[in-house]
């Protein structure tokens, strides 16, 4: 039996995710149920595996057939991922240490702000308007200055994470009023307010959300030939 998460175990595993403390993030996955966390705890799972902190390997593969069953966007990506680092096999895809969390706000953001780029040597995430005045040329080659262009797709998959979630969801009556929230400008706001009448529920939502958010800047990144890099280089 393991347990959900709450506020303070996903401080613990941010930290650990982000130090590469193998042995807490394996002993937080144990006392709770991983499959929450998978796009979050991935890479630095993969680095403790490829480093042979014990247990490692045999939770990737874990990870790696939850992420499969689950088969969300970029969660292909981060199995095989895990089956690499359990197996040692070569890496297909070049490192970056690019932060997911900072590259799913530019791929989300608003389309107005044309995106923006990552710096290929440091990973670094900018909005189009930093450094610049000019808008960014679409026929510009990529890489050419050492920059990846980011587009912006706007809000429309975070709305149907809202949908996906309002789905997941035992209580009827609160499935219906958050249906009903949904509906016409200020969905995004509406649905924060009826749902923040059920703290667990609200908290389940940020984990689904994220976990969603961060598998399609994963698998944008896939399409360009990168992988994040744990903190530990991997």
């Amino acid at each position: 039996m393991t347990d959900s998460w709450t506020e303070h175990a996903l401080k613990a595993l941010r930290s650990a995710c982000h130090t590469a403390d193998g042995p807490s993030l394996l002993a937080l996955l144990r006392e709770h149920d991983f499959g929450d966390v998978l796009q979050h705890c991935g890479d630095a799972l993969s680095a403790a595996a490829s480093q042979g902190v014990p247990g490692a390997r045999e939770t990737a593969a874990r990870c790696a057939a939850a992420l499969r069953e689950r088969d969300w966007p970029g969660d292909e990506g981060l199995a095989e991922q895990l089956d690499t680092e359990a197996g040692g096999a070569a890496r297909a895809l070049r490192l970056l240490p690019v932060d997911l969390e900072e590259l799913s706000g530019l791929l989300e953001g608003d389309p107005a702000w044309s995106g923006g780029r990552i710096d290929l040597k440091t990973g670094g995430c900018w909005p189009a308007a930093v450094g610049t005045e000019e808008p960014w040329d679409e026929d510009e080659p990529e890489d050419d200055d050492g920059s990846l262009h980011v587009p912006s797709a706007g809000s429309r998959d975070a709305y149907r994470d809202m949908e996906d979630f309002i789905v997941t969801l035992d209580d009827q009556d609160l499935a219906r009023f958050l249906a009903i929230a949904i509906q016409g400008p200020g969905a995004f706001r509406r649905f924060k307010d009826t749902l923040a009448a059920s703290p667990a529920q609200l908290r389940r939502y940020w984990l689904f959300s994220e976990e969603r958010r961060l598998g399609r800047a994963r698998a944008w990144l896939a399409g360009h030939g990168y992988r994040p890099a744990s903190p530990g280089g991997h």
